[in-house]
């Protein structure tokens, strides 16, 4: 099996592995806020970091993977940048409604194609663009209902969308800049991450639900949910840095997306959400989205492993071309005369 192809089966892996994980938390913690009333989201979250690290912490200490110190000022502004984007996405859900929310999360895609475009001259075909704009319609058929504004919610969506974005990219130049794996980066920023959802949490679920984290009656249904929660958050959190490392921020969006559809369709199926015509045909107009944004970076990644690859085919021949090492005074003429080496010509060469 080549490079090329054991890369591909690992990204699928990591794509997969991201979608059953983050479907499955977002089934579990449904049940957990919505049937048992634990609303603190935040809290939860910094919970799901903190576990994240020690099993993390033990499978390093297991040597499963090798720890690669690197730039300790860049882990802890990568870190806290992670929790604060988490801390804004969740008070831009509590100070706006459901419909400007999804919104929110719609405007990430676009937010992200233009900082990629503007500091780092990515350049993204006509094909890639119309690919996104199909997948962000049919999102946004399927889940905006309502949109009401308020100049708060709509400064802290703003501000949710840029750091979310800017963490994101991150994610991934950290990765190609400094040489280290997702589980590294991972294991290094957990602790910046969790320590400020952690300080944080409960002041903002108690600005949002008005209630007490450290006050709940945590009950054994409570806390087995809560277990589990943690637990998958592993590897949601495992899966999120491995894609955006193998792939890039705009395709772990659209990844995103392909999510918030599997979770509408859960919903209905499994736990009896109401579902009308309208989420339907978002949905199918997303899934069309998703698979020409697949279809176009394919084909643009088969175009740049061609262009790659047709130097290195070219320098091959031109070692096995006879007439090309003639050129080099190395080569033997059909004659069997052994060419003369060139003679030295003083103007020319200080002409060149």
């Amino acid at each position: 099996m080549s490079e090329s192809q054991r890369f591909q089966l690992g990204t699928i892996g990591a794509l997969s592995l991201s979608v059953v994980s983050s479907v499955s938390i977002v089934i579990c913690n449904k049940a957990l806020i919505s049937t048992l009333n634990f609303t603190f989201a935040t809290t939860l979250t910094s919970w799901h970091l903190l576990v994240t690290f020690c099993s993390l912490h033990v499978a390093l200490c297991l040597k499963l993977f090798e720890h690669k110190p690197f730039d300790a000022r860049a882990v802890m502004g990568f870190g806290i940048l992670n929790g604060i984007s988490i801390g804004l996405l969740n008070l831009s859900l509590g100070f706006n409604s459901v419909g400007f929310y999804q919104m929110t999360k719609l405007a990430i895609i676009p937010c992200t194609v233009l900082l990629e475009i503007i500091f780092f001259r990515k350049i993204f075909s006509r094909s890639i663009q119309f690919s996104l704009a199909i997948l962000l319609l049919g999102v946004g058929i399927a889940t905006v209902t309502d949109l009401q504004l308020n100049a708060l919610g709509s400064f802290l969506s703003f501000l949710a969308v840029i750091t979310t974005c800017v963490a994101q990219i991150m994610t991934n130049t950290i990765q190609k800049k400094f040489k280290v794996s997702s589980t590294q980066l991972l294991y290094q920023s957990c602790p910046y991450q969790a320590i400020t959802l952690f300080v944080i949490g409960p002041f903002l679920d108690g600005l949002l639900t008005n209630k007490n984290v450290f006050a709940f009656k945590y009950t054994p249904q409570v806390l087995f949910f809560i277990v589990l929660s943690c637990m998958i958050s592993v590897s949601v959190n495992f899966s999120t840095f491995l894609v955006i490392g193998k792939t890039s921020a705009v395709t772990y969006q659209v990844l995103g997306h392909l999510k918030t559809c599997l979770v509408l369709a859960f919903g209905y199926v499994l736990l009896h959400d109401p579902f009308s015509w309208r989420n339907i045909l978002g949905i199918l107009i997303a899934v069309v989205g998703m698979v020409v944004y697949s279809y176009c970076c394919t084909l643009e990644s088969q175009q740049k492993a061609t262009e790659a690859s047709a130097p290195l085919t070219q320098a091959k021949e031109s070692e096995s071309d006879p007439l090309l090492t003639v050129e080099n005074g190395t080569g033997i003429l059909a004659d069997g005369v052994v060419p003369k080496a060139p003679v030295w010509n003083s103007n020319k060469d200080l002409h060149a």
